[in-house]
């Protein structure tokens, strides 16, 4: 992995919060000795200084793909960052109390990528079974409002004509009690029936009226009926089964 010396001092140096920071005792890689280094964690970096007030840092390690675990050492309070690989180095840290081990071995293993997509992906669950109800019957994604099978209207032989546009021909339709299915009907012999025509307009001085508003009301209850029956379904199959 190839970093940007330049960019890394920065980041480690700039103003943007830390995770984590303190100081800590740091094994030598070739040496046993433990020297006192100032620790700053960012995302998946963890940034280690000579001194608090150093203006950059003497070396970084990158969380992913590793293991924080206790370990036994001379120091007390210590503990290990294993990365997997026979070559790979184990960097041993020692806290100055028990406190702050526990909160840095918490904060070093939940650093990495890996643990932050874990995260998500559980969220993400509680908030599908959040949705959905653990006690709904319909898988999430399932659920599809209801329609209307699907019919193809018998059309006449000559459609006649209104203001020189084709209508639907309602002359058999006349009588017939009003289809509250918000579907259209058939007729005694079985023929599919077309749904019926919404109020005609016609224009008074440059503005339309409704030549008939009784029949636009009787849709708009007939339809908000249907709407409200849909809605009460939808309301019981959430609630789930009735004990």
């Amino acid at each position: 992995m190839k970093l940007n010396e330049r960019s890394l001092a920065f980041y480690a140096t700039c103003d943007s919060p830390a995770d984590n920071s303190g100081f800590l005792y740091k094994r030598g890689e070739r040496h046993t000795a433990y020297h006192r280094r100032w620790f700053v964690l960012k995302g998946n970096m963890l940034f280690y200084f000579e001194e608090r007030e150093s203006r950059e840092p003497v070396g970084v390690i990158v969380l992913e793909g590793c293991n924080v675990e206790l370990c036994d050492s001379a120091e007390d309070f210590a503990f290990a960052i294993r990365f997997g690989g026979t070559k790979s180095r184990t960097y041993v840290l020692a806290a100055e109390s028990q406190a702050a081990m526990e909160s840095w071995v918490k904060s070093l293993s939940r650093a990495s990528f890996d643990y932050m997509r874990l995260v998500v992906r559980e969220l993400e669950k509680q908030l599908e079974e959040m949705r959905w109800g653990r006690g709904s019957r319909e898988s999430p994604g399932s659920w599809m409002p209801k329609q209307c099978p699907e019919r193809l209207p018998a059309l006449p032989a000559i459609l006649p004509k209104e203001n020189g546009c084709a209508v639907w021909n309602n002359a058999l339709g006349v009588g017939q009690p009003p289809d509250t299915s918000g579907c259209g009907g058939n007729d005694d012999e079985g023929t599919p029936q077309p749904p019926p025509l919404p109020p005609r307009r016609r224009v008074l001085n440059g503005e339309a009226a409704v030549e008939s508003p009784s029949t636009f009301c009787q849709l708009h209850e007939r339809y908000s009926r249907e709407v409200a029956r849909l809605r009460q379904d939808w309301l019981e199959k959430q609630r789930g089964p009735r004990p």
